[in-house]
């Protein structure tokens, strides 16, 4: 859909310029152009980074400061727009209810607030209780068609919306809230509203799930049915593909045109960069009794396995991977691997690569989770070994048992971290190719996430980094983007706006938004 308004000629912008209202800001005198787009009837289809979810929740000024939500806003300034709606919620504390009970999983969001140990860090809020009951259906249309926890076949999938599903699992209740029917799909009701321009933001939950739960899951490489798909599986890429199609081919059909927005790299998320895996910080002689500790580990297991029989000098080279050496300092974890005939043991120490999740439990890195659970009985056995004893097998298994690697829910490997990396280049590669085929505006969100990062992206007054709490970019889940950060993203796909459709929609001082939400701040 093309709907040219032409530039003001030259000559005539001389003359205006003398009249008083261009001392105005250029933004409040509607100085801009639509290009070769029509702006006046835009939906967005995603899933909670379109719909503003922030703090681990859906929550009224997380909504209002979506990144659509913003778009919308700065389009008005171009043409006249039809209002953009949202299915909002009613209150601040997120959390959602059915009949008036809280459903189980959906819990209040995060504030900063001061915890038991005295120091600040996010804690549950708890200053309201939730209001918002998926029983009291909305009626539409909405502009805001983000729905947390979609993924891209979900946004094709029947009865998505349907209430009856919810204790199942197989509905979403924030689409409960707003589907024109229980049947319907969220597509369906998209292209019902023949929107002038879309935008599309999905996909991340179809690797997210996989990677914020350590892993826990299964690579769905192969399986082509998603009703086959556990909560954590990796979509397969070619049911990415095929739903993502779909999603376009009938939005492109309503005559609109759009934006496709790629998928940023789910480990460079402060979920995953927090906590580094090279945490175990040790004075010299915690550190020399740490190797110690794993030397005699080694012998033990050397000793075993030659008394079963393994060649002593097989035994010698599997047993060599525990005589782990630590030094003052920083040391990597140790983290759980399956058991396998080249380690026995199934731990090893991380890499440089691999990652810790945010909500891992830091009491027990504290007390020797990530390296060695002592207890008086071990200690014990490693006097025995110290003065030149032989343990009983029984007691050799308490020093083995010791160990305490990293559980698979806590940490992303580094197979892991290839099988998401793996469907993220495939999902980005097929994102990339629809918008060149249809003529669509491509953010490269991988990109600019990458900036945000690795040292920033800078604004008038600041700095927008990843880092966790203090950065501004994200909000006290570790996933979701700030207000602020939802600006950063409603500019960069502007830019692709502008740049395809020759517009001249205005950018938003991103400073102006705000960040994370202090306890007593929440109203």
């Amino acid at each position: 859909m093309k709907n040219y308004i032409k530039y003001l000629p030259f000559l005539a912008l001389g003359i205006i310029s003398c009249e008083p209202e261009l001392d105005k800001p250029v933004d409040e005198i509607g100085f801009y152009t639509n290009g070769e787009t029509d702006f006046s009837n835009y939906v967005a289809l995603g899933n909670s980074l379109t719909a503003g979810y922030a703090d681990g929740a859906l929550y009224l000024t997380g909504q209002e400061n979506s990144y659509p939500n913003i778009m919308a806003q700065q389009f008005a300034k171009v043409q006249e727009t039809q209002m953009f709606t949202q299915p909002l919620v009613l209150d601040n504390a997120g959390g959602l209810l059915i009949g008036g009970t809280q459903i189980p999983g959906f819990t209040n969001r995060r504030v900063l607030a001061v915890g038991a140990d005295g120091n600040p860090s996010p804690q549950i809020y708890t200053g309201m209780q939730p209001t918002t009951d998926i029983t009291n259906v909305l009626s539409g249309p909405f502009g805001n068609m983000g729905v947390p926890g979609a993924k891209s076949f979900h946004l094709i999938t029947p009865n998505y919306g349907d209430i009856s599903r919810v204790p199942v699992g197989t509905a979403n209740p924030y689409f409960v809230r707003f589907a024109s029917s229980p049947s319907t799909t969220i597509l369906a009701d998209a292209v019902a509203q023949n929107p002038t321009f879309f935008s599309v933001f999905i996909g991340n939950n179809d690797i997210l799930s996989y990677a914020t739960s350590g892993g826990v899951g299964v690579d769905q490489t192969g399986n082509l049915n998603p009703a086959t798909y556990g909560p954590n599986d990796i979509t397969d890429p070619q049911v990415f593909a095929s739903a993502y199609s779909t999603i376009v081919s009938q939005m492109v059909g309503t005559g609109a045109d759009g934006v496709l927005v790629n998928l940023p790299d789910v480990t460079s998320i402060p979920y995953f960069t927090t906590i580094p895996n090279n945490a175990l910080v040790l004075d010299a002689a915690t550190a020399a009794n740490l190797t110690g500790f794993f030397r005699a580990v080694a012998g033990i297991f050397a000793q075993g396995a030659i008394r079963n029989g393994l060649d002593p000098a097989v035994a010698q080279g599997l047993a060599a991977q525990y005589a782990i050496t630590f030094n003052a300092g920083p040391n990597r974890f140790l983290i759980d691997i399956p058991v396998s005939q080249t380690n026995p043991l199934g731990f090893r120490q991380m890499t440089a690569e691999e990652l810790l999740v945010l909500t891992i439990n830091r009491g027990a890195l504290a007390q020797g989770y990530g390296s060695v659970m002592l207890s008086p009985a071990v200690m014990q056995v490693l006097g025995i070994l110290q003065t030149g004893g032989t343990p009983t097998a029984e007691q050799a298994q308490l020093v083995l048992g010791a160990v305490s690697g990293i559980d698979d829910k806590d940490a992303l490997d580094k197979s892991e971290l290839l099988a998401i990396s793996t469907a993220q280049a495939s999902y980005n590669a097929t994102i990339k190719a629809l918008a060149q085929a249809n003529g669509l505006a491509f953010v490269d969100a991988k990109a600019v996430l990458a900036q945000v990062a690795n040292g920033g992206v800078a604004y008038d007054g600041g700095n927008l980094t990843s880092t966790f709490v203090t950065g501004g970019a994200f909000s006290l889940d570790g996933v979701h983007p700030t207000p602020r950060g939802y600006a950063l993203v409603a500019n960069t796909i502007i830019d692709a706006i502008n740049s395809t459709y020759n517009s001249t929609v205005p950018k938003v001082n991103i400073g102006s938004y705000g960040t994370i939400t202090l306890n007593n701040d929440v109203q």
